[in-house]
């Protein structure tokens, strides 16, 4: 298996920093046409792809197996490092997932023990599961020159034209099931759930945004349709774990 970003291709160079510095809302600006790769930061799009299906010989005893033996290898030196933070964690950390905590752009989260950091240009942080790839989180961060997120529109507006135009290619079939306005500690987030429609498979999907320290977060999860009963009360801790803080 392996992974795929997906910097979708257009006819406009219109870089996602400038729209987010310069639109007064998403619901009446274009976004960015064609991603250039100077920067790692200028890409807010992330598509996680499978591309060939794990062998279908596999048990699931066999798979849990194998999560088993690469968790160990790959999360031991995360554990290290994050029980230096312990005290910033306590009442954060949760049985079953490992915490992320980023001083220097100033954002927190959890996930699911067992899934491996990745490297995926545009992309601040991308952990995902070793056999379902399809199952990941990632972590975005833009800057901004707004102050609030409701600045950019509704819940409702700024799901559709990320999913539209950012986190699913043109040509998928996309529905938002839920958007929706949170306060957290005095600062806003926009959840919602989405599920986007591929040739070969379904993703249900998760994603959080919100503005601070003059910059854009989105933070996105999601599973194969398939697995989506099974795993979304996991991926609804991750989104739920997602906070920025003052840096």
């Amino acid at each position: 298996m392996s992974l795929l970003c997906s910097l979708h291709s257009h006819s406009h160079t219109t870089t996602m920093m400038s729209l987010l510095q310069n639109s007064p809302t998403l619901h009446n600006s274009s976004f960015p046409q064609h991603v250039t790769r100077s920067s790692r930061r200028d890409a807010i799009s992330f598509i996680v792809k499978a591309v060939q299906e794990p062998s279908a010989s596999l048990t699931s005893q066999d798979r849990q197996r194998r999560r088993q033996v690469i968790a160990v290898g790959t999360t031991a030196p995360l554990v290290f490092l994050f029980n230096q933070h312990s005290n910033s964690f306590a009442a954060e950390n949760k049985k079953g997932f490992l915490p992320v905590l980023d001083k220097k752009d100033g954002y927190s989260f959890l996930y699911p023990f067992g899934w491996q950091e990745v490297v995926i240009e545009g992309q601040d942080k991308v952990f995902k599961d070793v056999i379902e790839p399809l199952e990941n989180v990632s972590v975005n961060v833009i800057p901004t020159g707004k102050q609030d997120i409701t600045e950019f529109g509704s819940p409702q507006e700024v799901a559709e034209t990320l999913i539209k135009k950012v986190l699913a290619p043109p040509n998928q079939k996309t529905k938002i099931v839920e958007a929706k306005e949170l306060d957290v500690e005095g600062k806003k987030y926009y959840q919602f759930e989405f599920i986007a429609q591929a040739p070969n498979y379904t993703r249900h999907a998760l994603s959080t945004v919100s503005i601070g320290n003059g910059k854009f977060y989105t933070l996105t999860t999601g599973a194969n349709e398939r697995r989506w009963v099974k795993m979304k009360d996991r991926l609804q801790t991750v989104i739920e774990s997602f906070k920025i803080f003052d840096v």
